[in-house]
């Protein structure tokens, strides 16, 4: 059975803390920010962690066990 590649975008834009858990940036935090209010855009500037539901999909993309 050939080797499962790494899913190169996805490893670039979601890291793996020591705990375990996956880190990832918030959408929507680049452009058009006029609009929104300050207490939105500072929260943008926080790491997320991947969700549950989303889990099992990035682990299997980033070869992690």
């Amino acid at each position: 059975m050939p080797k499962i590649k790494t899913h190169k975008s996805s490893a670039k834009r979601i890291k793996q803390r020591g705990s375990g858990s996956l880190k990832r940036r918030n959408a929507y935090a680049t452009h058009l920010l006029g609009g929104r209010s300050t207490k939105r855009k500072r929260a943008f500037r926080k790491n997320s962690s991947v969700s549950s539901a989303d889990l099992a999909n990035v682990r299997r993309a980033l070869n992690l066990k």
